[in-house]
């Protein structure tokens, strides 16, 4: 079902921030996905997906660069707009590329145009020296969704797209990363590349909404690139956590609806598509 049980995108209302925590409290799955244009906003919008990330993973599956890291605020405000005009119902989010929150004032410039573009919450990654930024954009009434685990920003330091929290000590860590950006305001949680327990454990552990992306189907949500989704070939590795929902959907409505329905009902992501 969808947020609000409404059957079609016409019935439904604009999801909102609160709904999304109201969502994990009913026990209901929350189903997202990325993009980066009006037309395929359209499509996720009529397939009833909950919220849309405007992902600096543009600049891997967009335009064509190795990493996240040449992905300006100019770019991911640029997108923003341009899905915020495909949209009726879908809640968009949009990404803080590298460096743009690396402090409190620049968080706040960078997610003002973000929100001015049309976007109804900021994601961030990291947490540490993080949690003063979620802090300062709570507090002036700016959304905030973190982002844990494998954080595709900090690729040069990490040496790769590792699992993250495999160790017991890496566990504990990010555990307590979880809780604490809740703690300084995050009104939800991305998860990448961890071991489906400790997603399942920070999930119980934290009221915010969690969102999977290759951590296990214990999660509150799911999420994935749209590209890969698709089965569209971006010129880099496909992650174990994908499955090509286009072959069995038939076309890209048919594939996103597919997607929501398998992440609504549970069976996506299966055992294959997490890490122990």
């Amino acid at each position: 079902m969808y947020a609000n049980n409404a059957p079609t995108a016409a019935a439904r209302a604009r999801l909102t921030v609160p709904a999304l925590r109201k969502m994990k409290a009913d026990g209901r799955r929350i189903v997202s996905i990325t993009a980066y244009d009006a037309s395929f906003a359209r499509s996720v919008d009529s397939a009833g997906i909950d919220f849309i990330l405007v992902g600096d993973s543009l600049g891997m599956v967009c335009q064509g660069h190795d990493s996240t890291l040449p992905v300006t605020i100019d770019d991911i405000v640029y997108h923003t707009a341009c899905v915020a005009r495909g949209l009726s119902t879908t809640l968009l989010v949009s990404d803080l590329p590298f460096q743009a929150d690396a402090t409190p004032e620049r968080a706040l410039d960078a997610a003002t145009r973000c929100l001015q573009a049309g976007a109804a919450m900021v994601k961030l990654e990291g947490a540490g020296p993080k949690l003063e930024v979620i802090r300062f954009l709570a507090e002036r009434e700016i959304p905030v969704c973190a982002h844990l685990g494998l954080t595709p920003q900090s690729v040069l330091r990490l040496g790769g797209y590792r699992v993250q929290g495999r160790e017991e000590a890496a566990a504990a860590r990010l555990l307590a990363d979880a809780q604490a950006v809740a703690e300084a305001g995050a009104d939800m949680l991305v998860l990448e590349c961890v071991p489906s327990a400790l997603a399942k454990r920070i999930t119980e552990a934290v009221a915010i909404p969690t969102i999977g992306i290759g951590a296990g189907p214990h999660c509150d949500g799911q999420i994935l690139v749209l590209h890969d989704m698709l089965g569209m070939n971006s010129g880099h590795r496909r992650p174990r956590f994908v499955k090509d929902f286009l072959a069995d959907g038939g076309s890209i409505l048919g594939a996103l609806q597919a997607y929501a329905s398998a992440v609504r009902e549970g069976s996506f992501p299966g055992p294959e598509h997490g890490y122990e």
